[in-house]
């Protein structure tokens, strides 16, 4: 095989030039010049797209691109000149007809134009970082016309005068409108906001600035607060019908300030149609008006909750401390309850459950509640009185309403150790005298507390019910044991464990004899079933039911107090007794022998007994005898007790003492437990942390916290700094 020789080949360039036409350039450009005033001319339909487009390829090819640039630009600033003299000679209405007309034509022409030069804007332009065809078309639009010395004032005069009466409700062409303002915003967003937003923005606020004088002047706050929400409503609509998304919030602000935060006191404070006056003729409406407009501004709900908790707390401080509005409990309490249900109402409805709203009511309510020192009592004797007399017609879902509400209240009281002692009080005459509506809801009130205050608060409420039921066992076991008992006078004893119920002194009382010996009978039982227990009789607890024949043989069942059976069983064996016999006969104390004889000789319909001299007050002097003429339609009729509903001042004295005495060693263990804990602490850090340990069941005194420091140091469970006095060490 022969070796071939390699050989190298070269490629040279083309020797032969090619020579352009000088005048190429001017030709060309004189054809695309022509299209261009074709196209603005409306006379486009003869044009080869493609032939102008390949010319305008071969000028940029053969490095005419800045020719061809400076020539586009040159000749639609020439047609722009033209349209703007056509749009200023425009009159009246038809100056913004001309303009969109003109704008219109001038995009179709600018589209048709960038499709032939598209070859110069995707090269040439890009090379030499020149404005894009589209782009600068908008700019010469914006310079030649809008900017146009005659039809820039014009223009937005012409704008702002079509807003102003829309405003005053003349009807206006809203499309020529958006479209207008349409071509602000393609021309950017810097000519939108600095040739139309800002005057826009300044012209409405000048527009509200007056009218809500206007207004504020002539109308009351609920006229007000309506024409503001229908303005706010015009110009968020406005917004959708012909301005930039982005200006609702601009202008809903101009509306705000100037409608809302620069009226805010004045209309709040507002006589006879202000925030109070809505709250006290239930303007749910305008309530909800003003919450819903407030929101919008700064400090704006701030100022309506400020004045609402002004009002509730002026309004609650007149209705705890009204001393007439005091004399009955229950009256008292419903009063209470019935503008919490309102105020709930208000907040619900109007102020979409608004949580800082709920704050302030609950607050207002634990500052005026308290003002009243006998609100833990009337609270309590408002459960007794729904639960003793029950509420006719109305079912256990109802009662466990009122139980709740009762429960809010109960949460504002700073002594709920207060209320635990009436409560305890109240429930032990409740089931002692078999008058409380139902078991059940006693015990859900019990559950209530239980949750609230924990177990210590109500495990003795809980003991009063267990010795209930434990009484009734107990009385089963005694009748068995004597079965002979079961003629003549029936004795039903309730046993109660000292310290589950309220302590009550031992009255003296001679029972009548039937009875007494009844009472040694059972004492001899249940000592006998039971060691170690001792049994104190407490006769001003109980009630019995004796039959008494009157005049002319007329029989009734009297349901009476043990006391007034001890004075009435007196008159089996007298005709006549005298205050002095009776008391000396039965022993019972001056002030219950008083009432007693007072209930049962001077109340109209149940004076079983006459007294003489006839008057409404028992005097040691007077005389009793049997009312031989009393008549009932009842059989069985129920003789009750002449007492106060509310505590006397000396018994209001006696339990607040029991209270206070109760509460040193509850403020003794939080001392203790503290200490125990921490093991140094100053005296400030100290008080500060059993107030607040206490807080759930009373509002401890600084000053009684001091004494139970001392009492703790005299018995060596803490010890002063020897340097510091103010600093306490805890003695394991």
């Amino acid at each position: 095989m022969s070796n071939q020789k390699k050989r190298n080949f070269q490629i040279e360039a083309f020797k032969h030039r090619v020579v352009v036409d000088p005048k190429y350039a001017d030709k060309t450009w004189q054809i695309l010049e022509r299209a261009i005033h074709q196209i603005y001319n409306q006379d486009a339909s003869g044009l080869s797209f493609e032939e102008l487009y390949r010319n305008a390829y071969n000028m940029v090819l053969h490095k005419f691109g800045e020719k061809l640039y400076t020539g586009f630009i040159v000749t639609m600033t020439a047609h722009l000149k033209e349209k703007s003299k056509l749009i200023e000679a425009a009159q009246g209405g038809s100056f913004l007809e001309e303009l969109n007309k003109k704008w219109n034509e001038h995009n179709k022409a600018l589209e048709m134009i960038r499709d032939i030069l598209m070859y110069m804007d995707r090269t040439y332009i890009e090379s030499t970082k020149k404005t894009h065809v589209h782009p600068m078309g908008l700019s010469l639009w914006r310079d030649n016309v809008v900017h146009f010395t005659k039809i820039h004032t014009r223009l937005l005069n012409t704008l702002l005068d079509l807003v102003q009466k829309e405003r005053t409700g003349e009807v206006i062409d809203r499309g020529l409108m958006r479209n207008v303002i349409k071509m602000f915003m393609d021309l950017g967003e810097s000519v939108y906001q600095e040739d139309f937003e800002k005057p826009f923005l300044d012209a409405s606020s000048e527009f509200y600035k007056v009218e809500s004088q206007e207004f504020i002047e002539s109308c009351d706050c609920g006229d007000y607060l309506k024409k503001a929400e229908k303005r706010l409503t015009e110009e968020i609509d406005r917004v959708g019908h012909y301005l930039d998304p982005k200006s609702e919030e601009k202008i809903t602000s101009v509306v705000e300030k100037e409608m809302i935060a620069n009226h805010m006191q004045r209309l709040v404070h507002m006589d006879n149609s202000g925030l109070v006056y809505m709250l006290l003729h239930d303007k749910y409406e305008d309530l909800g008006r003003m919450y819903n407009l407030f929101r919008r501004v700064t400090n704006g709900l701030l100022t309506v909750r400020d004045v609402m908790t002004s009002h509730l707390r002026e309004m609650g401080k007149q209705l705890v401390t009204d001393p007439e509005k005091s004399k009955d409990p229950v009256e008292f309490v419903q009063r209470l309850l019935d503008e919490r249900d309102k105020y709930d109402k208000v907040i619900s409805t109007a102020f979409g459950n608004d949580k800082t709203f709920q704050n302030a009511l609950n607050s207002s309510f634990e500052y005026f509640i308290n003002l009243n020192a006998r609100s833990p009592e009337f609270i309590s004797l408002f459960v007794d009185d729904k639960l003793r007399k029950g509420i006719k017609g109305i079912v256990d879902v109802d009662v466990e309403v009122i139980l709740d509400k009762v429960m809010m209240l109960f949460r504002y009281l700073q002594e709920k150790d207060v209320f635990e002692k009436y409560y305890k009080q109240h429930l032990a005459k409740r089931l002692l005298s078999g008058k409380t509506v139902s078991d059940d809801a006693e015990r859900s009130l019990i559950v209530k507390l239980k949750t609230e205050c924990g177990y210590q608060f109500t495990s003795k409420l809980e003991g009063m019910f267990t010795d209930m039921k434990t009484s009734e066992d107990t009385m089963r076991g005694f009748y068995g044991s004597h079965p002979e008992l079961s003629e003549g006078p029936t004795l039903i004893v309730q046993v109660l464990t000292t310290g589950s119920w309220p302590t009550q002194p031992a009255v003296p009382c001679n029972l009548p004899a039937e009875v007494s010996v009844l009472c040694e009978k059972f004492r001899s039982y249940y000592l006998g079933t039971h060691t170690g227990r001792r049994l104190t009789w407490q006769t001003n607890m109980g009630t019995a039911d004796i039959k008494a024949v009157f005049g002319k043989g007329q029989k009734h069942e009297l349901n009476v107090s043990t006391f007034q059976m001890c004075v009435l069983m007196l008159f089996n064996n007298a005709d006549r007794l005298s205050y002095k016999e009776i008391e000396q006969a039965t022993e019972i104390p001056a002030s219950d022998l008083k009432r007693c004889l007072q209930s049962l000789a001077c109340v109209k319909g149940k004076n079983v007994i006459k007294k003489e001299p006839m008057s409404k007050d028992i005097g040691e002097e007077d005389s009793f005898y049997v009312n031989e003429k009393f008549t009932s339609k009842f059989y069985k009729v129920k003789i009750g007790t002449v007492v106060a509903q509310k505590e006397t001042e000396p018994e209001k004295q006696e339990t607040r003492q029991r209270v206070e005495e109760d509460r040193k060693p509850q403020i003794e263990a939080a001392i203790v437990r503290i200490m125990k804990s921490r093991k140094i602490l100053d005296h400030n850090n100290i008080i500060a942390e059993v107030t607040k340990q206490l807080q759930p069941r009373f509002l401890a005194n600084p000053t009684e916290i001091k004494k139970r420091i001392e009492a703790l140091i005299e018995r060596d469970f803490l010890e002063r700094d020897s340097t510091d006095r103010k600093l306490y060490r805890y003695l394991a």
